[in-house]
């Protein structure tokens, strides 16, 4: 209820114990290098495994955002078959899998595909044991190549070009509307309210002129 004129003000127990109750949160640039220290010691406890895992490319919901492109929470049962990857294998070699989102088009269901392709070409699986490596492991020869800790800087998002969208040069702008473009819109409007007025008028003036003669 808001207050009015000069009143006192209502006891309502706000201020109690309040050095007691306040939250300042002044350790936050030390909680920012606290937080940079545990992605250190999590990247170099999972080396050479990245810190991240493969996710898809999905589409925002909504109308509003359906243009828009993000990672999702992982791949369907469908695109994993499709890549040739077994459902319980994937998440062994750092791809999530949701089991609930379904394919709702060919579109993304193919690129989906081709991300998991690509990511299996790259890959490099280390033998758990190096004296008794299994068939699923990379070659010694092949496990020297480079490696990344990060899956998302590797695989990266490119946002599509909505249809019916293009890009034109500055020089290719339409030139400006003499006289203002809302001038120009007025005048339009005006002409086309008194067309019928303009023309009973001039009807008019030509049946004067023929009464005369």
């Amino acid at each position: 209820m808001a207050i009015k004129h000069n009143q006192q003000l209502p006891n309502t127990h706000f201020r109690k114990q309040w050095q007691r109750r306040v939250r300042c949160h002044f350790d936050q640039p030390g909680k920012k290098v606290s937080r940079r220290l545990a992605r250190r010691a999590k990247a170099a406890a999972v080396a050479p495994r990245p810190v991240d895992k493969l996710r898809p490319i999905v589409r925002c919901p909504t109308i509003k955002y359906n243009r828009r492109t993000r990672l999702g929470r992982g791949f369907t049962l469908a695109e994993l078959k499709a890549a040739g990857i077994p459902k319980l294998y994937a998440p062994t070699i750092g791809i999530s899998v949701d089991a609930r989102r379904q394919n709702l088009s060919e579109e993304a269901l193919a690129a989906n595909v081709e991300r998991l392709k690509a990511y299996k070409a790259r890959l490099i699986v280390f033998p758990r044991k190096s004296n008794k490596p299994k068939k699923t492991d990379t070659a010694k020869a092949e496990q020297t190549a480079e490696t990344t800790q990060s899956i998302a800087a590797s695989f990266g998002i490119a946002q599509p070009i909505a249809p019916g969208f293009s890009e034109i040069s500055k020089s290719a702008l339409p030139k400006n509307v003499e006289g203002g473009a809302y001038k120009a819109l007025r005048k339009a409007r005006s002409d086309a309210r008194l067309v019928g007025v303009r023309e009973k008028r001039v009807r008019d003036k030509a049946e004067a002129e023929a009464a005369k003669k």
